[in-house]
């Protein structure tokens, strides 16, 4: 059975009859009639470097999301013709963006900053760039040492720079070592009774009106997250809820590299890890620490229940962790407002559905996405995680009328890349069947 080609509510209706061009294929060929001044942007083969289309071409010159007829892997004829007319009609502020690229790199050279991926921190201001001003003029080199010290600054470069060289003075790291292994040590051995289920399902109840002021005060008082958590220690539990890859989360390492590519789970983490992945997207103008300090507070917040420094953000594990309940395959119906707003958002996916209902082989969902989809609930309190302890360290304070806006918002982001993924790997299948055909 061949797979169908839409497997999302969202996708746009198509004739069949009439969508027969791959959309990479129409990108492609229309960018390599640019030329060689769009070289800094593209392969080796001519085409669109990755992050090209992801920073550039996607949010500033196809604008999928307001032209919802270029978002199709497939495009009909009218969207091809409309697709190539969009980047054939930027060709000049590509150019332009292209040799800005070239100006900025150099003075990224120049001023000796090696943090984060050039691609992914000037892309879209070399396109700023070229809309506003054009191609690069006399005032050039300038205009590019600010831009490029600017988002060194807003990007949290120069702070992130502090904290590796803290951590390359052996004797520096040393003793963040003997801070870590007793703040470890001193973790506490008992917890406090666990709330009543009646509050945490006032809560949820609550949580998606924007009403869930008072029920979650009320378990921020009683320490319901932190006793939440009592049975993270426990072999398997952490693991069990995709925090780690252990039966038991280890300590910690202190660490001095990281790579977003490569970020072990959560809890397994070091500490330098932890640091890079909430702030090497930026870095608020007021956050009021040094990097002694942010050392120091994540070393605290490791050892922490749910490895979160703020009672409220462990209150917020806890909603997240008994509302996404209603995530999983043959899961326990559940009462409250949240866990059927989850469950509903979730299972009006179509791709969701097939993935849940049809035999893997004739889902037309890929194995990796359904793998995903049967251990969503795993993935989303990754992601939950992630969201908190980022707001902990840009000291934003999690509120109640914020929690349903993170509850939904996570499952949001998780079906987003779930259909963004999807996406890909049908557009490859469509490339590859247009291949075949051709050959």
């Amino acid at each position: 059975m061949s797979a169908p080609t839409d497997l999302s509510p969202e996708a746009p209706a198509v004739e069949s009859g009439r969508a027969r061009h791959p959309r990479a294929q129409v990108i492609a060929q229309a960018w390599m009639e640019l030329g060689a001044s769009v070289a800094p942007l593209s392969n080796g083969s001519g085409r669109p470097l990755a992050r090209t289309a992801k920073l550039i071409l996607d949010p500033l010159v196809i604008r999928p999301l307001q032209n919802p007829g270029l978002a199709a892997g497939t495009l009909t004829d009218d969207a091809a013709v409309e697709l190539r007319e969009r980047i054939r009609a930027a060709g000049p502020d590509l150019s332009a963006a292209a040799a800005w690229f070239l100006e900025l790199k150099a003075a990224r050279r120049r001023l000796r900053i090696t943090d984060g991926n050039p691609q992914e921190k000037y892309f879209q201001r070399c396109y700023e760039l070229a809309r506003t001003a054009g191609s690069p003029a006399a005032d050039a080199v300038a205009v590019a040492a600010g831009a490029v010290s600017e988002i060194a600054q807003a990007s949290g470069g120069s702070l992130l720079a502090r904290v590796r060289q803290l951590l390359a003075d052996e004797e520096h790291a040393a003793d963040l070592g003997r801070e870590l292994d007793d703040a470890w040590r001193r973790r506490p051995a008992s917890m406090p009774p666990p709330a009543p289920a009646e509050t945490v399902a006032a809560a949820l109840d609550e949580c998606p009106t924007g009403e869930g002021s008072a029920a979650f005060d009320a378990l921020v008082a009683e320490a319901a997250g932190t006793a939440s958590g009592a049975g993270l220690a426990d072999e398997g539990i952490a693991q069990g809820l995709g925090l780690t890859r252990h039966p038991l989360p280890p300590l910690p390492r202190i660490g001095e590299t990281a790579s977003k590519r490569d970020l072990p789970l959560p809890f397994d983490r070091s500490i330098f890890e932890r640091l890079f992945a909430a702030l090497s997207g930026g870095v608020p103008p007021d956050l009021a620490v040094d990097a002694e300090g942010l050392l120091s507070e994540e070393i605290v917040r490791s050892a922490r229940v749910w490895q979160l420094g703020e009672e409220e953000g462990r209150v917020a594990m806890l909603l997240g962790a008994e509302a996404s309940s209603a995530l999983e395959e043959n899961g326990p119906a559940r009462p409250t407002a949240a866990h059927r707003l989850l469950a509903a958002r979730w299972h009006r996916e179509a791709y969701v559905r097939r993935a849940l209902r049809l035999p893997a082989d004739l889902s037309g969902v890929p194995a990796a996405v359904v793998d995903d989809v049967r251990a969503v609930r795993r993935g989303y309190l990754r992601r939950l995680w992630v969201r908190l302890h980022g707001r902990e360290l840009r000291d934003q304070r999690v509120e109640g009328r914020d929690v349903w806006d993170l509850l939904d918002g996570v499952l949001r982001s998780v079906v987003m890349d779930q259909r963004q993924r999807l996406k890909t790997a049908m557009t490859r299948g469509a490339d590859n069947r247009e291949a075949t055909e051709a050959a």
